[in-house]
């Protein structure tokens, strides 16, 4: 997706999210993958003084009034989804948080962004903040992988958020679950949010790119990596959307900073060579010494 302005309105934004999920049932697709934070501009670069301002940029439910058509639509289409959200909690507790539905609408799983970056306090003199730390409560339910419907092969699923796919140890505790699909959100600055001139958009595309193709290899699965791209409010945010395949070839990449749609084929058999062979994650050949860690993220069961 291209940015979304502070001014924007919520249907405005949720419009051009239907256009694409219609685009990419056109193309074939039977899963779309949408960024983080797709229904709003990326509002933890600005400093809220007043809770009631910070609340319209939360979900209490999903679907809610204001989303609840793009859920229709999807489930029109027999299209599922991987959305980001702000989620607001009954009991007031705020994360980063991202759910994916079946064909049928229902949610498969729910995922709640564990690596937050940035800091509690405004950083003095900066225009653009990174207050994640300040706005979200760290994710308190682990990496559960699930499995997709039939309509998609029946993966094994994972998903990260963000800056969770700069870090090895969400991957890993999915790799041992038996993950053969990873789908990501982020929207990361084309800048160093945290000062200093040393990260060029192009090194941060750079490294988003990496994070997705290193991972996917070492992990035997594919990924998805997509981003909330372009301006917002004079803030720059990288591209780089990608699906890579399990030998870490990206086998589609986005052209644009804008709303656009890529397609992939997702063989779930390229990842038996890596499970299988490579890294020894078939059941019959793990080590023993893997044995306390599958027993404590527990197994997907078979399909």
């Amino acid at each position: 997706m291209g940015g979304n302005q502070k001014a924007d309105s919520r249907k405005a934004i949720l419009d051009r999210m239907i256009a694409l999920v219609e685009d990419a049932a056109g193309k074939g697709a039977k899963l779309v993958v949408f960024p983080e934070l797709p229904f709003t501009t990326f509002f933890p670069r600005w400093l809220f003084e007043s809770t009631q301002e910070l609340d319209t940029y939360f979900e209490r439910e999903l679907p809610g009034p204001q989303t609840r058509p793009l859920f229709d639509r999807a489930k029109e289409l027999g299209v599922g989804m991987y959305v980001g959200y702000a989620e607001l909690t009954p009991e007031g507790r705020r994360y980063n948080t991202a759910v994916t539905t079946g064909p049928d609408g229902a949610i498969l799983g729910k995922y709640r962004k564990i690596h937050l970056p940035g800091t509690v306090e405004p950083r003095a003199g900066e225009r653009f903040q990174q207050l994640e730390k300040r706005y979200f409560e760290y994710g308190d339910m682990g990496f559960p992988a699930f499995r997709g419907p039939e309509a998609w092969g029946s993966p094994v699923t994972g998903m990260l958020i963000c800056n969770d796919r700069r870090w090895p140890e969400g991957w890993r505790v999915y790799g041992l679950q038996g993950v053969e699909l990873m789908l990501i959100g982020y929207n990361s600055a084309a800048y160093d949010p945290m000062g200093g001139a040393t990260e060029s958009a192009d090194l941060r595309t750079f490294h988003s790119t990496l994070a997705a193709q290193a991972n996917a290899y070492m992990n035997a699965t594919w990924a998805v990596s997509v981003a909330k791209a372009g301006d917002e409010d004079g803030s720059g945010l990288i591209g780089g959307s990608v699906i890579v395949d399990p030998n870490g070839i990206v086998v589609a990449e986005a052209k644009t900073l804008g709303d656009e749609v890529i397609v992939a084929d997702a063989d779930l058999d390229a990842t038996r060579q890596g499970k299988e062979k490579m890294f020894n994650f078939a059941a019959h050949r793990r080590p023993q010494w893997y044995r306390p860690i599958i027993d404590q993220v527990g197994a997907v069961p078979p399909a």
